[in-house]
């Protein structure tokens, strides 16, 4: 049982260390596509250049998924409640992640408004937007449908009548065998998840210009690193008052 919690904690780490690489590298996205659309509002880049970054960040991000779905193989349960993320974040999360259809709601419906060129969509590209919308909002509630089956399954486990008839519950080779096998429908899952994410965010851009779609992504990638550094620092003013709190008692 030693080994194997050790290699669970193991597996942990590495997710961990894949998560804040993302998050680096998302930092740097930020950095570059505010450069690149400095210089387009200048004229000194091209749309070729932007296209060809906007491709190398929906690149990245593929490859994120695919090296969280690697980490999945043996333990996926970290990715349902991450220790790197703050209460804020989990709170938020679907299936490990972000919902896909918040990439409409909250980046392109909030722009529409504003002073960008995302306030500039056609009636063609919203009419696409629209349907995409309501495609990805169907098969986020089939992976929900999938989701909840799987957690009632978790009552039929063996688990489940090892606990109803002793006080003390040993994980016996049964016992195992479920777990094992509901955190491999755990991963599947995650992954069928990401790659909704994924392939929502790839027809976005398709439907989007360069410059649109460069404004898109920065949106997007500003209100992910924002919520990890507000989730962050609400716990820590958290803390702070309890540990006021406990001294004024003391």
């Amino acid at each position: 049982m030693a080994s194997s919690s050790s290699s669970s904690y193991g597996i942990e780490q590495l997710q961990k260390e894949c998560y804040y690489e993302w998050m680096s590298l998302q930092a740097k996205h930020i950095v570059d596509l505010k450069e690149a659309l400095m210089r387009q509002r200048s004229n000194a880049y091209n749309h070729h250049k932007l296209e060809e970054l906007v491709g190398k960040i929906v690149n990245d991000f593929q490859s994120y998924a695919k090296r969280r779905s690697e980490l999945t193989d043996k333990s996926c349960s970290s990715y349902f409640a991450p220790s790197w993320n703050s209460s804020l974040e989990n709170g938020l999360l679907w299936m490990g992640g972000c919902r896909p259809s918040s990439f409409i709601d909250e980046n392109i419906d909030d722009g529409h408004d504003g002073d960008s060129s995302m306030s500039d969509l056609t009636a063609t590209q919203l009419e696409k937007i629209n349907d995409l919308h309501v495609k990805v909002i169907r098969e986020e509630d089939k992976l929900t449908k999938k989701y909840a089956n799987f957690q009632e399954d978790v009552a039929d486990m063996p688990i489940a009548v090892t606990a109803f008839w002793r006080d003390s519950v040993e994980a016996d080779v049964a016992v195992e065998d479920a777990l094992d096998k509901h955190e491999e429908c755990m991963g599947v899952l995650m992954a069928e998840a990401d790659k909704v994410r994924v392939e929502t965010l790839k027809r976005i851009v398709e439907v989007l210009t360069p410059v649109q779609a460069a404004e898109f992504l920065l949106s997007g990638k500003r209100l992910h690193m924002s919520l990890h550094e507000w989730g962050r620092a609400r716990e820590d003013r958290g803390y702070g008052c309890v540990h006021v709190r406990m001294q004024q008692q003391g």
